[in-house]
This record gives C-alpha cells, structure tokens and sequence, in this order.
C-alpha cells in the first residue's frame, strides 16, 4: 500500500508539472504599455471597510498615478467604523487625481458586501460626464505603482479583452506570511492556471480582487453586478460571467502589492471565509479536497520516512522523487517572492495548515457562520 500511494503521489506530481498549464511558471506578466492615439477614460472603484491602517498609503498610490487619460477615483466607505473615511478625505484634499468619497447604503438582502459597494461605486461612475470606458476595482489595502493602469489599460485595448486583472504580490514578511501566502497563490495557480483562464477557447475564468480591470459596456452587456450579486468569491465571479461574452487576462504583478500585513489568525480566517464555497458547500468536495491535499503535499514526505525506516526503499524512491518535483514545482513561486529556496521544504506544513483551514471552513459554515467577514456574516 505505502508503494502505491507513494506512486500515486509521484504521478499526480507528473501531471502537475507537464499537463496543468504550466502553472508554477509564475507568469504571464502584464507587458510595458506601449502607445495608444487615444487613451480611454477610467474610472477606479475603491470598496472600503475599516481600513484605517491602509487607505492613505492605497489612495495616495491611485492619485499619482502616471495616466495620460481621464481618470477618476471612487471610494465607498462601506459602514467604516474606524475613522477611513476621514482620513480618505484627508488624502482627497491633496494634489492628484480627482476623487469622491461615498458613504455606502445599507446592505440589501441577497447581496455580498463588497459586491454591494462595487455596485454603488458603478452607480456613481453613471453619473460622469462623459462616462469611462472602464471601471478599475481594486482594493483597499493594494499599493500601486506610477504605470499600473496604463500597463492594464493597454492590455485591454490592445487585445479588446473585457477583463484585465492582474494580482497584487501580497505582503511577505513575518514567519506565518513566508511559510502561508507563497503557497496560497501557488495553490491559487494550480486551481485556475493563468494560460488557461487566458485561453479564448477554455472555459477556465478567474481573476484577482486587489485589481480588475472591466470594460463597462461589457459588463452591462452582461448583466451588470447584480448577477453575481450573492457571490462570496466575487472576483472569480465576474470572470466567469465576462469570458462567457469575450476574453479576459490575468496575470502576476510587481506594479500593485498588498500593504496589508497578515497574522497567523488574519490568514486563517481569509482562508476559512470562503474555502468552503469553493467546494460548492459539498461534503463530497470537501473529501475530496482533504484526500488529494494528502495524496499529493503530504504522501511524498510520509512515504520518503515511512520506507526508509522501514526498508522499504522502492516506496522511499518514489516519494523522494515525488517530493523533488513538489519542490521544483514551487520554487518559482518562492523566488517570485523572493524567499529562500530551503522553504519550499515547508509545503508540505503549509499544505496541512490550509487543509485544517478548509475544515474549518466547513465547520464554520454548518454552525451558520460561513463567509464572516468584518462583522458581517453570510447567511447560508
């Protein structure tokens, strides 16, 4: 049994590397923006909830950004509590671009949070005169640097894409970021690999929250915000309900960063939030989930120990030679992230971290606390 489970292992690793989209190549990247006759105008949409410790440092990026065309900025204070929208005015009253601050409404029935205060910040775009080609949502925690939307807005144009989206590089610093956030958007390319979500003809769509470029006619054409509008994974959402009607891009960026710093705690609960609804709320997924994470992050270390100790060394083989690919497999995404090669060892703890995350995840959601978030809780 230790053999075949080893074997499986080694094999699950051989299709990783050679038949899931390359995903570990850590790319595609957005290209330097090249010129256009007549850059379109943008409007940025900012949802923010209790963001104290972040907005000036988010807000301020947006405001100097270096874009030959009309653009303009809108933030929701969605019910902050914690003084964001008065220090978003602060940063407001100086020099950039321009910028309103809305107090956001009261949040309906059916609806999600930030999709909600997306929604009302597309309200507001409604009203410019003449109104953007394209609505920017990015987060409040995402820095970004001077040529971010000049690179996305030439994607867009020179491809005629409805959605460019690019993921911010989170913050990695602490021990639990180092060990966690490599390995979260590592799994997150291994679920929706880039060049797949990038391929007209795959039905593979996702995108990354901290910044999604929208073509507005586009997504009006599509049903607006109001389709995904109970959607927990809001991101992923919209990129599928856009490739249903044209292409879209997503991409690794190094011109937007979270500045947010992240605890042992804030990454559990990131991961809990919404890991359940990514298995459709299924016990069977979630099964599922917890045997491959096992099959495939766990099963080459137990079999590499478990036949060494044991004598049985055509079992420690496999699973040495599973772990080696594991651990070139990852080792793009650390130097991506500039980390240590000599922790790409640690996957396997951090892929038992997030299936203990997942479980969780469950847990929470069949006591009636699934996608809590600041306060809020979705009902199921």
């Amino acid at each position: 049994m230790l053999i075949l489970l080893s074997l499986l292992s080694l094999l699950s690793w051989l299709y990783l590397l050679f038949l899931r989209g390359s995903f570990w190549r850590t790319g595609p990247r957005l290209p330097p923006a090249g010129s256009l006759e007549c850059w379109p105008a943008v409007a940025a949409v900012v949802p923010a909830r209790d963001e104290s410790t972040v907005i000036e440092r988010s807000l301020s990026s947006l405001r100097r950004l270096d874009y030959p065309g009309r653009f303009f900025i809108v933030l929701i204070d969605d019910g902050s509590r914690d003084g964001t929208a008065e220090l978003a005015a602060d940063v407001a009253a100086g020099p950039g671009h321009p910028m309103d601050i809305v107090a956001g409404k009261p949040l309906p029935e059916g609806w999600t949070g930030k999709v909600w205060a997306m929604a009302q910040g597309l309200e507001r775009i409604a009203s410019l005169r003449p109104e953007p080609h394209y609505v920017w949502f990015t987060d409040a925690d995402v820095e970004h640097d001077p040529q971010a939307l000049r690179d996305l807005v030439w994607q867009a144009e020179n491809r005629s894409l409805s959605l460019v989206s690019n993921m911010a590089m989170l913050h990695c610093a602490s021990f639990w970021e180092r060990l966690s956030i490599p390995a979260f958007v590592f799994f997150f390319c291994k679920l929706y690999p880039f060049r797949q979500v990038n391929a007209p003809r795959s039905s593979v769509a996702a995108a990354a929250g901290g910044s999604m470029l929208a073509h507005l006619k586009a997504l009006r054409q599509a049903g607006g915000l109001e389709q995904i509008r109970g959607e927990l994974i809001d991101d992923c959402a919209l990129a599928r309900l856009l490739k249903a009607g044209g292409n879209i891009w997503l991409g690794l960026s190094v011109h937007s960063r979270s500045v947010r710093p992240y605890g042992f705690a804030d990454i559990w609960r990131m991961v809990a939030r919404s890991a359940y609804t990514q298995l459709q709320c299924s016990p069977f997924w979630l099964a599922t989930a917890v045997c491959g994470m096992a099959l495939i992050y766990l099963m080459p270390v137990i079999g590499f120990a478990a036949g060494c100790l044991s004598g049985n060394y055509a079992a420690a083989a496999l699973g040495a030679t599973a772990w080696i690919f594991m651990l070139l497999a990852y080792r793009p995404m650390m130097r991506f992230y500039r980390q240590p090669d000599w922790l790409a060892l640690l996957l396997p703890a951090a892929a038992l971290l997030y299936t203990a995350m997942t479980i969780d995840s469950a847990r929470r959601h069949w006591q009636g606390k699934g996608g809590a978030w600041k306060g809020r809780i979705k009902p199921n």
